[in-house]
């Protein structure tokens, strides 16, 4: 009962403020929505704890059936709620951060008129994580998937009246077609393989395939690494990740709590989910799971690169989402799951705050989101100030190796020594996330330095009028502040500490040997994330607060790479070139020249044919009955003439007098 209300509170409050919004009034909608969410929230922790730290070394997932849902020859896929480790660790996430975001949402959206839909949509977009974490089958997962990219169409596009809105919402959503087109192939592939699409039944069945091919494309390829990369291109289009990572910072087009929603809790995370969750399958496709490494690594230094010169306050926070994401996918792809869910999990907490902060400043601001339009905010808006200062220590993994320090220095430090410890060909990956560390420095003390400190370089009126944002914004900050400072602490242990057994279950499989090497890399392996993370604080600070002048003479002495991070690597402009353009074309191709030109040609032509035709042939229609005798006249001089001449003759063919 406890988990199906988890799951269907949300879904209860999407309801209610969609159907009767307008009936019962914006207040009761936002109430309804946000208690309902708070109560969800509660009932996860107590099954997190539950789940997480009952004392049964061999606890298997607890499985809830709901309904029968789909029957189709062989295959059978029932809607169960799956409950173990890993779902209660995203159980709390989603919830806990979705709750936040509800009750900022009161505050932030007070002078909309359209309250009741923006709740709905919030709400219906929980139910869908809600149903995508807690799924027992592959279709089921499936159906989450897609209502998540569902909600965030919605919800980036919220604002409709924006065509820039409408623009991104669009854009996220035909690009996680692409991926998720090799996710429901990969799970065709599964049925086709397995003959299943459960869960349980395909890990059991997993081993039995290593080393087999199949026919693929005209093809002999490994099924399991095909499987596992179809199945990873559909995370890589939900998480953003290198070359499908275009449609993410175009999101913040939606109101700012949707973007803490989408970036921390929900939507990006669901494909680090599914790696995760189908460990046991990866674990069996090496290649694919280098695949993954190389995806995340490249991914964590190529958004932290645009990230270096990005100008909008929400899109600074955006392209660091980006980063973050690649170093989960990192740690998934050596083997370490646990730690990669362990910076989901503390990720959540921080990114939700530097949302949320943001919004905060942006309602201060009177909407501008411009950091070039601010400065000196800190004695304006003093808590929200603190409130993101305590999300860019952790973002930026504060703290001190073997000490302790704020949630992000915990698992992002744990993400660059499993790294390390994978030792990938030249150790790529552990370098990579070293210099991306270094950037996401740099560029969280750019936002702050730029945001808060500082002469201001807003609008006199406007920096007049900042003020502090009501209570009912600020006290979510407060709790995700919490999570922020003390999430790494409280949870390292059980997540990727001492007794991964007895804390995960059967939930994940994480590589022993991964786990075990991680804690006995070099001494200089665990200062290199701190040393990064200094290196960027000293380097922001010379910049934007010892010489202010700095920033514009380096954009102009390195202008063709400024302008190459500035236009994130020129992707839109090149994904343009190549599919918009041609697509357009193509589409106007066939509307001028197939449907206008042929069709409408034809049928118009054709009609102008007959129109002229019977212009003519009306001309003949005079009235006068003599010309009508004299055309019966004819005819019938005709007829005579044709049923006298003899029978396949013709002038031609007769001889003298007639005769043949």
């Amino acid at each position: 009962m406890i988990y199906s209300a988890i799951v269907f509170l949300p879904l209860l409050g999407a309801l209610i403020a969609g159907l009767f919004g307008r009936l019962i009034g914006d207040r009761p909608s936002e109430v309804i929505t946000t208690a309902l969410m708070m109560i969800a929230a509660a009932l996860s922790w107590f099954v997190f704890i539950e789940t997480g730290f009952a004392h049964d070394a061999a606890k298997t997932a607890v499985k809830v059936p709901v309904m029968r849902w789909i029957t189709s020859g062989d295959l059978e896929a029932a809607w169960v709620l799956r409950i173990d480790t890993l779902t209660a660790v995203m159980l709390i996430v989603v919830t806990t951060v979705s709750s936040l975001v509800h009750l900022y949402s009161i505050g932030y959206m007070h002078e909309d008129d359209s309250r009741p839909r923006f709740f709905s949509y919030l709400s219906l977009f929980t139910f869908a994580m809600l149903m995508l974490v807690t799924s027992d089958n592959l279709l089921q997962m499936f159906f989450g998937w897609e209502g998540v990219g569902l909600a965030s169409y919605l919800l980036i596009g919220f604002w409709y009246h924006k065509p820039e809105a409408n623009a991104a919402a669009i854009k996220a959503f035909v690009v996680n077609r692409v991926g998720d087109f090799g996710f429901a192939l990969g799970i065709f592939g599964v049925f086709f393989i397995f003959n299943t699409i459960s869960l349980d039944e395909v890990f059991r069945q997993a081993p039995s395939m290593t080393g087999k091919t199949m026919n693929f494309l005209g093809y002999d390829v490994d099924i399991l690494t095909t499987l596992c990369l179809l199945l990873f291109m559909g995370a890589m289009g939900k998480s953003a990740q290198f070359l499908l990572h275009t449609w993410l910072p175009d999101a913040m087009e939606g109101p700012t709590p949707v973007s803490a929603l989408i970036h921390a809790a929900t939507m990006v995370t669901a494909g680090v989910f599914m790696v995760a969750r189908l460990s046991p399958l990866f674990e069996q496709a090496p290649v694919a799971l280098n695949v993954v490494v190389f995806v995340g690594a490249i991914t964590a230094f190529f958004a932290a690169t645009v990230g270096l010169v990005q100008n909008d306050i929400k899109r600074v926070i955006a392209y660091s989402t980006c980063s973050q994401l690649g170093y989960m996918f990192v740690a998934c792809g050596v083997g370490a799951y646990t730690v990669g869910v362990f910076h989901l999990f503390t990720h959540a907490f921080f990114k939700a705050l530097l949302f949320l902060g943001a919004g905060s400043v942006i309602h201060a601001m009177h909407h501008e989101q411009d950091m070039r339009n601010m400065g000196g905010l800190r004695g304006k808006i003093p808590i929200t100030w603190a409130m993101m200062l305590i999300g860019t220590l952790a973002l930026t993994g504060v703290g001190i190796p073997h000490v302790g320090g704020f949630a992000g220095f915990h698992s992002k430090d744990a993400i660059v020594e499993a790294a390390y410890a994978a030792h990938t060909p030249g150790n790529y990956a552990f370098w990579l996330l070293v210099i991306a560390a270094f950037m996401t420095s740099f560029y969280s003390w750019r936002l702050m330095f730029l945001t808060f400190y500082g002469k201001t370089r807003a609008e006199p009126d406007t920096y007049k009028h900042a003020h502090e944002s009501p209570p009912v914004m600020l006290i979510p900050l407060f709790v995700l502040a919490v999570g922020a400072i003390l999430a790494g602490i409280v949870f390292t242990k059980p997540f990727i500490g001492y007794g991964l057994a007895e804390f995960w279950g059967t939930s994940v499989t994480p590589d022993k040997d991964i786990m075990h090497h991680m804690h006995e890399v070099p001494e200089w392996v665990y200062w290199s994330p701190f040393m990064a993370m200094v290196s960027g604080f000293g380097l922001a600070y010379l910049y934007y607060i010892a010489s202010p002048d700095l920033p514009e003479k380096t954009a102009t002495a390195f202008r063709p790479l400024y302008l190459f991070f500035l236009n994130k690597w020129y992707f839109d402009e090149l994904y343009d070139a190549i599919f918009v353009r041609p697509a357009k074309a193509l589409g106007r191709l066939f509307w001028k020249g197939g449907d206008g030109a042929i069709i409408d040609g034809t049928i118009d032509g054709t009609a102008a044919s007959v129109g002229w035709a019977t212009g003519k042939i009306i001309r003949l229609q005079t009235g006068y009955v003599y010309h009508y005798a004299f055309a019966m006249l004819i005819g019938v001089a005709l007829l005579v003439t044709w049923f006298a001449w003899p029978s396949g003759m013709g002038p031609a063919t007769l001889g003298p007098a007639g005769v043949r």
